[in-house]
Parts: structure tokens; sequence; C-alpha cells
């Protein structure tokens, strides 16, 4: 939703060893997936407030997707908000988890190893 949050989220990965590439917004991140080599990514972080394509209207068009790993990569939703329609929604979008802000580095590594 932000650089600064990005950017924190982007280290707390990279911390763990893990490779990051980012996209801005969530028409970047259709883009980017749809151009990648099936298997490329491993699993997608996805943020509900992004500018120009929300992140359940993104995660929507990945599953959408004729790829053989749209239905199967991990989407993780992250969002400050946690109230139980936006968990309900980000299932209904297709996303396999929702993380709640603030992040930690406990709270990423977790998602992972249950997505993963």
């Amino acid at each position: 939703d932000n650089e600064l949050n990005m950017a924190i989220a982007k280290f707390l990965l990279e911390d763990e060893g893990i490779i990051v590439e980012c996209a801005i917004d969530g028409q970047e991140a259709v883009d980017k997936f749809a151009n990648a080599a099936p298997g490329y990514y491993d699993v997608i972080f996805m943020d509900i407030m992004m500018p120009n394509l929300n992140g359940w209207d993104t995660t929507r068009r990945i599953r959408a997707m004729q790829k053989e790993d749209s239905q199967s990569i991990p989407i993780i939703a992250m969002s400050a908000n946690g109230f139980t329609e936006d968990i309900i929604n980000s299932r209904i979008a297709g996303m396999n988890q929702h993380l709640i802000k603030p992040l930690t580095q406990e709270k990423l590594m977790a998602a992972l190893r249950e997505c993963i």
C-alpha cells in the first residue's frame, strides 16, 4: 500500500534469505506473474489496499489465468484490517492466508511454512 510497508516486508523476508521481487501496484503484480515462467514464483504476498488494482481483484485475475501455476501458487494477504469480513473476502478472492499488520518476521515465516 506504500513504499515504507513494502520495504519493511522486503527486509523481513530478505533477512531470512528469501529472494524478493516487488510490484508497485496490483496491475504490475498481474503483469509480472503473467509474464513469468510457470513455477518462477513460489509465493505471492499481496497487500489488499494497493493503488490501481486492489489485492482481492489482483488475486482474482491471477487465479483466472490459464497458467499451470495460477491455481496452486500460495497467495498471502497482508492487511491492516483483520475484521472477519476482510478475512472472508481474502478467501473468496482465492487467497490462502490473511496476515494482519503490523507484520513481523514470525508472522511471515509461519504463513510461509503453512503454505509451502
